[in-house]
Protein backbone atom coordinates (compact mmCIF):
# COMPACT_ATOMS: atom_id res chain seq x y z
CA UNK A 1 0.00 0.00 0.00
CA UNK A 2 2.26 2.47 -1.18
CA UNK A 3 -0.44 5.25 0.29
CA UNK A 4 -0.17 4.28 3.69
CA UNK A 5 -0.44 6.87 6.36
CA UNK A 6 1.95 9.33 3.67
CA UNK A 7 1.33 10.16 -0.18
CA UNK A 8 4.63 9.83 -2.35
CA UNK A 9 4.69 14.09 -2.31
CA UNK A 10 6.95 16.14 -1.01
CA UNK A 11 6.79 20.29 -1.63
CA UNK A 12 8.70 23.01 0.03
CA UNK A 13 7.39 26.72 0.23
CA UNK A 14 9.83 29.72 -0.17
CA UNK A 15 7.47 32.37 1.57
CA UNK A 16 9.91 35.27 1.02
CA UNK A 17 10.14 34.50 -2.61
CA UNK A 18 6.71 33.02 -2.96
CA UNK A 19 7.98 29.97 -4.62
CA UNK A 20 7.13 26.30 -3.92
CA UNK A 21 9.21 23.26 -5.13
CA UNK A 22 8.27 19.92 -4.86
CA UNK A 23 7.83 16.66 -6.53
CA UNK A 24 5.23 13.23 -6.85
CA UNK A 25 6.85 9.60 -7.16
CA UNK A 26 5.15 7.46 -9.57
CA UNK A 27 6.15 4.50 -7.69
CA UNK A 28 3.96 1.52 -6.85
CA UNK A 29 6.21 -0.32 -4.15
CA UNK A 30 8.47 1.09 -1.31
CA UNK A 31 9.63 4.47 -1.66
CA UNK A 32 11.36 7.29 0.04
CA UNK A 33 11.47 11.00 0.31
CA UNK A 34 13.80 13.24 3.23
CA UNK A 35 14.15 16.91 3.23
CA UNK A 36 17.54 17.32 5.15
CA UNK A 37 20.06 20.45 5.49
CA UNK A 38 22.62 20.23 2.80
CA UNK A 39 25.59 23.02 3.64
CA UNK A 40 23.42 26.00 3.68
CA UNK A 41 20.35 24.83 1.55
CA UNK A 42 17.48 22.79 2.16
CA UNK A 43 17.54 19.41 -0.01
CA UNK A 44 14.68 17.05 -1.00
CA UNK A 45 15.41 13.75 -2.37
CA UNK A 46 13.54 10.67 -3.20
CA UNK A 47 12.84 7.60 -5.07
CA UNK A 48 13.21 3.99 -4.16
CA UNK A 49 13.77 3.23 -0.74
CA UNK A 50 16.89 2.86 0.80
CA UNK A 51 18.13 -0.12 2.50
CA UNK A 52 17.90 0.78 5.93
CA UNK A 53 14.14 2.25 5.53
CA UNK A 54 12.76 -0.09 2.89
CA UNK A 55 14.99 -3.30 2.40
CA UNK A 56 16.04 -2.35 -1.05
CA UNK A 57 19.05 -2.73 -2.78
CA UNK A 58 19.99 -3.94 -5.83
CA UNK A 59 22.56 -5.72 -8.02
CA UNK A 60 23.70 -4.30 -11.77
CA UNK A 61 26.17 -6.01 -13.09
CA UNK A 62 28.35 -5.06 -16.49
CA UNK A 63 26.18 -4.63 -19.64
CA UNK A 64 23.06 -3.96 -17.03
CA UNK A 65 20.92 -1.31 -16.92
CA UNK A 66 17.74 -0.52 -14.31
CA UNK A 67 15.41 2.34 -14.64
CA UNK A 68 14.12 3.39 -11.91
CA UNK A 69 10.57 4.85 -11.20
CA UNK A 70 9.58 8.31 -12.48
CA UNK A 71 9.61 11.44 -10.51
CA UNK A 72 6.76 14.82 -11.33
CA UNK A 73 8.67 17.80 -10.47
CA UNK A 74 7.74 21.17 -10.41
CA UNK A 75 8.35 25.05 -9.49
CA UNK A 76 5.53 27.75 -9.44
CA UNK A 77 5.78 31.47 -8.48
CA UNK A 78 2.67 31.53 -6.60
CA UNK A 79 1.28 32.19 -2.90
CA UNK A 80 -1.09 29.38 -3.46
CA UNK A 81 -0.32 25.89 -2.58
CA UNK A 82 -3.27 24.86 -4.91
CA UNK A 83 -1.96 26.79 -7.66
CA UNK A 84 1.46 24.80 -7.24
CA UNK A 85 -0.15 21.16 -6.90
CA UNK A 86 -2.44 21.76 -10.26
CA UNK A 87 0.54 21.48 -11.70
CA UNK A 88 1.87 17.84 -10.24
CA UNK A 89 -1.71 16.51 -10.71
CA UNK A 90 -2.61 18.02 -14.51
CA UNK A 91 0.23 15.33 -15.45
CA UNK A 92 -2.45 13.00 -15.23
CA UNK A 93 -4.04 14.88 -18.08
CA UNK A 94 -1.89 12.87 -20.56
CA UNK A 95 -3.20 9.81 -19.57
CA UNK A 96 -6.87 11.08 -19.56
CA UNK A 97 -6.46 11.80 -23.60
CA UNK A 98 -6.03 8.61 -23.99
CA UNK A 99 -9.27 6.71 -21.07
CA UNK A 100 -12.17 4.75 -22.98
CA UNK A 101 -14.67 6.86 -24.80
CA UNK A 102 -17.29 6.21 -22.20
CA UNK A 103 -14.98 8.26 -19.69
CA UNK A 104 -14.75 11.13 -21.33
CA UNK A 105 -17.66 12.91 -20.40
CA UNK A 106 -16.87 12.13 -16.61
CA UNK A 107 -20.40 9.79 -16.61
CA UNK A 108 -22.43 8.95 -13.01
CA UNK A 109 -21.40 5.14 -11.81
CA UNK A 110 -23.39 3.42 -9.16
CA UNK A 111 -22.07 0.53 -7.30
CA UNK A 112 -24.10 -1.75 -5.67
CA UNK A 113 -22.23 -2.24 -2.31
CA UNK A 114 -23.27 -0.26 0.29
CA UNK A 115 -26.83 -1.54 -1.26
CA UNK A 116 -26.19 -5.11 -0.72
CA UNK A 117 -22.96 -5.25 1.25
CA UNK A 118 -20.85 -7.83 -0.31
CA UNK A 119 -24.10 -10.15 -1.02
CA UNK A 120 -25.36 -9.05 -4.90
CA UNK A 121 -27.92 -11.06 -6.57
CA UNK A 122 -29.49 -11.28 -9.73
CA UNK A 123 -32.87 -10.35 -7.79
CA UNK A 124 -31.41 -7.46 -5.67
CA UNK A 125 -29.58 -6.08 -9.06
CA UNK A 126 -33.08 -6.20 -11.08
CA UNK A 127 -34.40 -4.67 -7.93
CA UNK A 128 -32.06 -1.66 -8.13
CA UNK A 129 -32.54 -1.48 -11.50
CA UNK A 130 -36.03 -0.87 -11.48
CA UNK A 131 -35.04 1.75 -9.25
CA UNK A 132 -32.66 3.80 -10.88
CA UNK A 133 -33.17 2.93 -14.68
CA UNK A 134 -33.38 6.14 -16.92
CA UNK A 135 -31.74 8.51 -14.43
CA UNK A 136 -28.04 8.68 -15.99
CA UNK A 137 -26.51 6.01 -14.79
CA UNK A 138 -23.56 4.80 -17.57
CA UNK A 139 -22.23 2.44 -14.95
CA UNK A 140 -23.59 -0.15 -12.77
CA UNK A 141 -21.23 -1.85 -10.90
CA UNK A 142 -21.60 -5.51 -9.07
CA UNK A 143 -19.14 -5.21 -6.28
CA UNK A 144 -17.54 -7.80 -3.66
CA UNK A 145 -19.52 -11.17 -3.09
CA UNK A 146 -20.50 -12.11 -6.62
CA UNK A 147 -18.13 -15.59 -6.09
CA UNK A 148 -18.92 -16.42 -2.21
CA UNK A 149 -19.97 -20.13 -1.10
CA UNK A 150 -22.47 -20.79 0.86
CA UNK A 151 -21.97 -19.68 4.14
CA UNK A 152 -18.53 -18.60 3.41
CA UNK A 153 -18.02 -14.47 3.97
CA UNK A 154 -16.57 -12.53 0.91
CA UNK A 155 -13.40 -11.47 2.23
CA UNK A 156 -11.93 -14.85 3.07
CA UNK A 157 -13.15 -16.24 -0.22
CA UNK A 158 -11.52 -14.45 -3.19
CA UNK A 159 -8.95 -16.34 -5.43
CA UNK A 160 -11.50 -18.90 -6.87
CA UNK A 161 -13.85 -16.50 -8.06
CA UNK A 162 -16.44 -18.67 -9.24
CA UNK A 163 -19.92 -17.07 -9.57
CA UNK A 164 -22.35 -18.00 -6.98
CA UNK A 165 -24.72 -20.60 -8.42
CA UNK A 166 -27.07 -19.58 -5.23
CA UNK A 167 -27.03 -15.41 -5.86
CA UNK A 168 -27.23 -16.39 -9.62
CA UNK A 169 -28.88 -18.92 -10.62
CA UNK A 170 -29.59 -18.55 -13.75
CA UNK A 171 -25.93 -17.77 -14.52
CA UNK A 172 -24.21 -14.62 -14.50
CA UNK A 173 -24.52 -13.68 -18.11
CA UNK A 174 -28.75 -13.17 -17.48
CA UNK A 175 -27.56 -10.61 -14.84
CA UNK A 176 -24.99 -8.52 -17.24
CA UNK A 177 -27.67 -8.84 -20.16
CA UNK A 178 -30.30 -7.07 -17.40
CA UNK A 179 -27.87 -4.38 -16.79
CA UNK A 180 -27.22 -3.91 -20.41
CA UNK A 181 -31.01 -3.84 -21.29
CA UNK A 182 -31.20 -0.77 -18.24
CA UNK A 183 -29.25 1.18 -20.61
CA UNK A 184 -25.80 0.67 -18.39
CA UNK A 185 -22.15 -0.78 -18.68
CA UNK A 186 -21.68 -3.82 -15.94
CA UNK A 187 -19.10 -3.65 -14.12
CA UNK A 188 -17.63 -6.52 -11.38
CA UNK A 189 -14.72 -6.33 -8.66
CA UNK A 190 -11.88 -8.34 -8.09
CA UNK A 191 -8.92 -8.71 -5.89
CA UNK A 192 -6.56 -9.84 -8.46
CA UNK A 193 -3.23 -10.05 -6.78
CA UNK A 194 -4.49 -11.35 -3.19
CA UNK A 195 -6.44 -14.85 -1.92
CA UNK A 196 -8.37 -15.55 1.10
CA UNK A 197 -8.07 -18.39 3.60
CA UNK A 198 -11.21 -20.00 2.73
CA UNK A 199 -10.06 -20.44 -0.97
CA UNK A 200 -8.83 -23.37 -2.58
CA UNK A 201 -6.19 -20.76 -4.21
CA UNK A 202 -4.83 -20.15 -0.33
CA UNK A 203 -3.06 -24.00 -0.53
CA UNK A 204 -1.38 -23.13 -3.50
CA UNK A 205 1.59 -22.29 -2.12
CA UNK A 206 3.99 -22.82 -4.64
CA UNK A 207 2.31 -19.71 -6.84
CA UNK A 208 1.87 -17.15 -3.82
CA UNK A 209 4.39 -14.93 -2.53
CA UNK A 210 6.95 -16.28 0.57
CA UNK A 211 9.17 -14.28 3.28
CA UNK A 212 12.13 -16.27 4.77
CA UNK A 213 10.89 -18.99 2.76
CA UNK A 214 7.06 -19.31 4.09
CA UNK A 215 3.88 -18.42 2.46
CA UNK A 216 3.08 -14.82 2.86
CA UNK A 217 0.40 -14.47 5.39
CA UNK A 218 -1.36 -11.39 6.79
CA UNK A 219 -4.37 -12.17 8.98
CA UNK A 220 -6.67 -13.81 6.28
CA UNK A 221 -4.93 -13.10 2.74
CA UNK A 222 -2.09 -14.53 1.05
CA UNK A 223 -0.77 -12.91 -2.08
CA UNK A 224 0.17 -14.66 -5.52
CA UNK A 225 3.10 -13.95 -6.79
CA UNK A 226 2.72 -11.93 -9.84
CA UNK A 227 6.14 -12.51 -11.31
CA UNK A 228 5.33 -16.48 -11.73
CA UNK A 229 4.18 -17.42 -15.28
CA UNK A 230 1.40 -20.04 -13.95
CA UNK A 231 -0.27 -17.04 -12.01
CA UNK A 232 -0.36 -14.89 -15.17
CA UNK A 233 -2.27 -17.54 -16.96
CA UNK A 234 -4.34 -18.53 -13.85
CA UNK A 235 -5.11 -14.91 -13.35
CA UNK A 236 -6.13 -14.85 -17.27
CA UNK A 237 -8.36 -17.33 -17.04
CA UNK A 238 -10.20 -16.08 -13.51
CA UNK A 239 -10.23 -12.25 -14.66
CA UNK A 240 -9.67 -11.55 -18.33
CA UNK A 241 -12.08 -14.53 -19.53
CA UNK A 242 -14.61 -13.75 -17.31
CA UNK A 243 -14.70 -9.77 -18.05
CA UNK A 244 -14.89 -11.09 -21.86
CA UNK A 245 -17.66 -13.95 -21.34
CA UNK A 246 -20.21 -11.92 -19.87
CA UNK A 247 -18.98 -8.67 -21.60
CA UNK A 248 -18.19 -6.65 -18.63
CA UNK A 249 -16.99 -3.22 -19.48
CA UNK A 250 -15.95 -1.95 -16.06
CA UNK A 251 -13.44 -3.41 -13.94
CA UNK A 252 -12.96 -2.26 -10.55
CA UNK A 253 -9.46 -3.58 -8.98
CA UNK A 254 -9.42 -3.89 -5.19
CA UNK A 255 -6.43 -4.46 -2.77
CA UNK A 256 -7.11 -4.50 1.09
CA UNK A 257 -3.96 -5.83 2.71
CA UNK A 258 -0.59 -4.93 2.74
CA UNK A 259 2.17 -7.37 1.84
CA UNK A 260 4.16 -5.45 4.00
CA UNK A 261 8.67 -5.19 3.82
CA UNK A 262 8.55 -7.10 0.64
CA UNK A 263 9.34 -11.04 -0.41
CA UNK A 264 11.82 -13.43 -1.27
CA UNK A 265 12.95 -14.23 -4.98
CA UNK A 266 15.35 -11.24 -5.69
CA UNK A 267 18.39 -9.18 -4.19
CA UNK A 268 16.65 -7.93 -1.52
CA UNK A 269 13.18 -8.06 -0.09
CA UNK A 270 12.55 -4.50 -1.25
CA UNK A 271 13.55 -5.62 -4.67
CA UNK A 272 11.53 -8.44 -5.22
CA UNK A 273 8.49 -6.70 -3.94
CA UNK A 274 8.94 -3.70 -6.71
CA UNK A 275 9.31 -6.93 -9.64
CA UNK A 276 6.18 -8.15 -8.16
CA UNK A 277 4.30 -4.81 -8.50
CA UNK A 278 5.67 -4.45 -12.10
CA UNK A 279 4.15 -7.44 -12.90
CA UNK A 280 0.67 -6.39 -11.61
CA UNK A 281 1.70 -3.16 -13.26
CA UNK A 282 2.11 -5.29 -16.79
CA UNK A 283 -1.13 -7.41 -15.92
CA UNK A 284 -3.36 -4.43 -15.58
CA UNK A 285 -2.08 -3.36 -19.18
CA UNK A 286 -2.52 -7.38 -20.29
CA UNK A 287 -6.02 -6.73 -19.35
CA UNK A 288 -6.54 -3.46 -21.58
CA UNK A 289 -5.22 -5.47 -24.74
CA UNK A 290 -7.48 -8.18 -24.03
CA UNK A 291 -10.22 -5.93 -23.31
CA UNK A 292 -10.52 -2.27 -25.81
CA UNK A 293 -12.07 -0.14 -24.01
CA UNK A 294 -12.70 -1.37 -20.79
CA UNK A 295 -12.64 1.29 -17.96
CA UNK A 296 -10.61 0.10 -14.51
CA UNK A 297 -11.10 1.86 -11.40
CA UNK A 298 -8.01 1.68 -8.92
CA UNK A 299 -9.09 0.80 -4.93
CA UNK A 300 -6.99 -0.54 -2.24
CA UNK A 301 -8.97 -0.25 0.88
CA UNK A 302 -10.23 2.87 -0.85
CA UNK A 303 -7.62 4.79 -1.64
CA UNK A 304 -4.07 3.40 -0.38
CA UNK A 305 -2.75 2.95 -3.92
CA UNK A 306 -3.21 6.80 -5.34
CA UNK A 307 0.26 7.33 -6.67
CA UNK A 308 0.76 8.43 -10.25
CA UNK A 309 2.19 5.39 -11.34
CA UNK A 310 -0.67 2.92 -10.76
CA UNK A 311 -2.86 6.02 -11.64
CA UNK A 312 -1.82 6.69 -14.53
CA UNK A 313 -3.24 3.13 -15.72
CA UNK A 314 -6.49 3.72 -14.73
CA UNK A 315 -9.98 5.53 -15.74
CA UNK A 316 -10.27 6.76 -12.11
CA UNK A 317 -9.65 5.40 -8.55
CA UNK A 318 -11.92 4.88 -5.12
CA UNK A 319 -10.49 8.36 -3.29
CA UNK A 320 -11.65 6.36 0.28
CA UNK A 321 -13.47 4.01 1.88
CA UNK A 322 -15.12 6.87 4.20
CA UNK A 323 -18.87 6.07 2.54
CA UNK A 324 -20.93 7.19 5.17
CA UNK A 325 -18.78 9.78 7.75
CA UNK A 326 -19.49 13.49 7.51
CA UNK A 327 -15.99 13.76 6.74
CA UNK A 328 -16.13 12.93 3.36
CA UNK A 329 -16.07 17.02 2.26
CA UNK A 330 -12.68 17.41 3.85
CA UNK A 331 -11.19 14.06 2.17
CA UNK A 332 -12.48 14.85 -1.06
CA UNK A 333 -10.84 18.61 -0.86
CA UNK A 334 -7.53 17.21 0.67
CA UNK A 335 -7.12 15.23 -2.35
CA UNK A 336 -7.31 17.73 -5.19
CA UNK A 337 -3.47 18.85 -3.83
CA UNK A 338 -2.42 15.15 -4.66
CA UNK A 339 -4.66 13.51 -7.22
CA UNK A 340 -6.69 14.81 -10.03
CA UNK A 341 -10.73 15.44 -9.64
CA UNK A 342 -11.57 13.87 -13.05
CA UNK A 343 -9.62 10.69 -11.39
CA UNK A 344 -11.21 11.26 -7.72
CA UNK A 345 -14.13 8.73 -7.49
CA UNK A 346 -16.49 10.05 -4.27
CA UNK A 347 -19.32 8.18 -3.45
CA UNK A 348 -22.70 9.33 -2.20
CA UNK A 349 -24.53 6.55 -0.04
CA UNK A 350 -28.07 7.10 0.43
CA UNK A 351 -29.68 6.19 3.36
CA UNK A 352 -34.22 5.94 3.40
CA UNK A 353 -33.82 7.36 6.51
CA UNK A 354 -31.72 10.52 5.11
CA UNK A 355 -33.31 14.21 5.59
CA UNK A 356 -33.77 15.80 2.33
CA UNK A 357 -30.54 18.09 3.83
CA UNK A 358 -28.17 15.05 4.46
CA UNK A 359 -29.27 13.88 0.73
CA UNK A 360 -27.97 16.92 -0.36
CA UNK A 361 -24.94 16.93 1.63
CA UNK A 362 -23.88 13.86 0.48
CA UNK A 363 -24.60 14.70 -3.48
CA UNK A 364 -22.58 17.60 -3.22
CA UNK A 365 -19.83 15.61 -2.08
CA UNK A 366 -19.23 13.99 -5.54
CA UNK A 367 -18.96 17.37 -7.47
CA UNK A 368 -15.62 17.05 -5.17
CA UNK A 369 -14.50 14.60 -8.12
CA UNK A 370 -16.22 11.31 -10.05
CA UNK A 371 -20.27 11.06 -8.93
CA UNK A 372 -20.73 7.09 -7.87
CA UNK A 373 -23.77 6.75 -5.52
CA UNK A 374 -24.52 3.67 -3.91
CA UNK A 375 -27.16 3.00 -0.87
CA UNK A 376 -31.04 2.31 -0.13
CA UNK A 377 -32.35 3.17 -3.65
CA UNK A 378 -34.86 0.75 -4.12
CA UNK A 379 -36.65 2.51 -0.80
CA UNK A 380 -36.39 6.27 -1.31
CA UNK A 381 -39.23 8.60 -1.98
CA UNK A 382 -40.18 10.76 -4.92
CA UNK A 383 -38.91 13.98 -2.87
CA UNK A 384 -35.78 12.30 -2.07
CA UNK A 385 -34.97 11.30 -5.61
CA UNK A 386 -35.65 15.08 -6.70
CA UNK A 387 -32.83 16.23 -4.23
CA UNK A 388 -30.51 12.97 -6.04
CA UNK A 389 -31.55 14.32 -9.83
CA UNK A 390 -31.41 17.67 -9.32
CA UNK A 391 -27.80 16.66 -8.04
CA UNK A 392 -26.89 14.87 -10.38
CA UNK A 393 -27.98 17.23 -13.56
CA UNK A 394 -25.89 19.97 -11.47
CA UNK A 395 -22.87 17.21 -11.75
CA UNK A 396 -23.13 16.91 -15.67
CA UNK A 397 -23.17 20.52 -16.22
CA UNK A 398 -19.97 20.91 -14.11
CA UNK A 399 -17.87 17.73 -15.47
CA UNK A 400 -16.42 19.88 -18.22
CA UNK A 401 -15.06 21.98 -15.28
CA UNK A 402 -13.91 19.22 -12.74
CA UNK A 403 -11.99 17.87 -16.46
CA UNK A 404 -10.13 20.87 -16.91
CA UNK A 405 -9.86 23.72 -14.07
CA UNK A 406 -7.88 24.87 -11.09
CA UNK A 407 -8.94 24.05 -7.73
CA UNK A 408 -8.58 27.03 -4.57
CA UNK A 409 -9.64 25.74 -0.79
CA UNK A 410 -11.29 28.32 1.54
CA UNK A 411 -12.40 27.45 5.18
CA UNK A 412 -11.73 26.98 8.97
CA UNK A 413 -8.64 24.98 9.66
CA UNK A 414 -10.18 21.68 10.23
CA UNK A 415 -8.29 20.40 13.44
CA UNK A 416 -9.88 17.07 13.51
CA UNK A 417 -10.82 15.44 10.13
CA UNK A 418 -12.96 13.01 12.32
CA UNK A 419 -15.11 15.73 14.07
CA UNK A 420 -14.40 18.75 11.85
CA UNK A 421 -15.83 22.39 13.05
CA UNK A 422 -16.56 25.15 10.82
CA UNK A 423 -16.95 25.34 6.83
CA UNK A 424 -15.17 24.19 4.20
CA UNK A 425 -15.47 25.89 0.55
CA UNK A 426 -13.83 24.38 -2.66
CA UNK A 427 -13.96 26.63 -5.76
CA UNK A 428 -12.92 25.46 -9.19
CA UNK A 429 -12.56 27.75 -12.43
CA UNK A 430 -12.42 26.05 -15.82
CA UNK A 431 -10.85 27.23 -18.85
CA UNK A 432 -13.70 28.63 -20.73
CA UNK A 433 -16.03 31.33 -19.07
CA UNK A 434 -17.82 29.01 -15.97
CA UNK A 435 -16.84 28.46 -12.61
CA UNK A 436 -18.20 26.21 -9.60
CA UNK A 437 -18.13 26.33 -5.78
CA UNK A 438 -19.01 23.58 -3.11
CA UNK A 439 -19.82 24.84 0.29
CA UNK A 440 -20.39 22.57 3.12
CA UNK A 441 -21.07 23.39 6.95
CA UNK A 442 -19.87 20.90 9.83
CA UNK A 443 -20.36 21.46 13.41
CA UNK A 444 -21.15 25.12 14.54
CA UNK A 445 -21.72 26.61 18.07
CA UNK A 446 -23.01 30.37 16.80
CA UNK A 447 -25.48 30.13 13.56
CA UNK A 448 -26.11 32.04 11.52
CA UNK A 449 -23.01 31.96 9.97
CA UNK A 450 -21.41 34.98 7.69
CA UNK A 451 -18.96 32.97 5.23
CA UNK A 452 -17.04 35.71 2.96
CA UNK A 453 -14.94 34.18 0.00
CA UNK A 454 -12.27 36.57 -1.65
CA UNK A 455 -12.39 35.18 -5.33
CA UNK A 456 -9.16 34.57 -7.05
CA UNK A 457 -8.72 37.30 -9.97
CA UNK A 458 -10.07 36.41 -13.16
CA UNK A 459 -13.17 34.22 -11.28
CA UNK A 460 -16.44 34.40 -13.31
CA UNK A 461 -18.63 37.02 -10.77
CA UNK A 462 -22.15 36.00 -11.64
CA UNK A 463 -24.28 33.70 -9.99
CA UNK A 464 -25.58 31.30 -12.14
CA UNK A 465 -27.37 28.32 -10.08
CA UNK A 466 -27.63 26.87 -6.54
CA UNK A 467 -28.04 23.72 -5.76
CA UNK A 468 -28.72 22.42 -2.15
CA UNK A 469 -32.46 21.37 -0.54
CA UNK A 470 -33.71 24.09 0.14
CA UNK A 471 -33.56 27.66 -1.73
CA UNK A 472 -30.62 29.43 -0.64
CA UNK A 473 -29.08 33.33 -1.38
CA UNK A 474 -25.66 33.72 -2.44
CA UNK A 475 -24.29 36.66 -3.57
CA UNK A 476 -21.14 38.26 -4.82
CA UNK A 477 -20.11 41.90 -4.46
CA UNK A 478 -16.87 43.39 -5.46
CA UNK A 479 -15.06 39.68 -5.80
CA UNK A 480 -16.42 38.69 -2.70
CA UNK A 481 -18.64 35.85 -2.70
CA UNK A 482 -21.33 35.81 0.90
CA UNK A 483 -23.75 32.95 1.70
CA UNK A 484 -24.83 32.87 5.25
CA UNK A 485 -25.10 29.67 6.94
CA UNK A 486 -28.20 29.04 9.04
CA UNK A 487 -27.81 25.29 10.08
CA UNK A 488 -24.71 22.72 10.45
CA UNK A 489 -23.85 19.98 8.31
CA UNK A 490 -25.30 21.83 4.92
CA UNK A 491 -23.91 21.62 1.45
CA UNK A 492 -24.31 24.46 -1.02
CA UNK A 493 -22.91 24.52 -4.42
CA UNK A 494 -23.22 27.58 -7.18
CA UNK A 495 -22.23 27.96 -10.67
CA UNK A 496 -20.87 30.72 -11.83
CA UNK A 497 -20.02 32.41 -15.20
CA UNK A 498 -18.91 36.40 -15.94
Amino acid sequence: MPVNKFFPFAAVEDRRSGVFWGAQLACPASWQMELYRKDDALALSGGLADRDFGHWMKDLHPGESFLTPEAIVSTAHTPSIDVFTARLTQAALEHLAHVPEPEQSLPIIFNEYCTTWGSPSHANICEILGAIQGKGFQYFVIDCGWYKEDGVPWDISMGDYEPSPTLFPQGLDKTTAKIREAGMIPGIWFEIETVGKAARAYQLEPHLLHKDGKPLTSYFRRFWDMRDPWVEEYLTQKVICTLQKYGFGYLKIDYNETIGIGCDGAESLGEALRQNMEASQAFFEKIKRNIPGIVLENCASGGHRLEPGLMSQMSMASFSDAHECPEIPVIAANLHRAVHPAQSQIWAVIRQADSQQRIAYSIANTFLGRMCISGDVTGLTQAQWDVIERGMEFYRKIAPIIKQGQSYRFGSRIKSARHPEGWQALLRIGQGQEAYMVIHTFANAALPLEIQIPLPEGCPAKVLEIYSDTQEQIEIQDGILSYQARHSWKAVAVRLNP
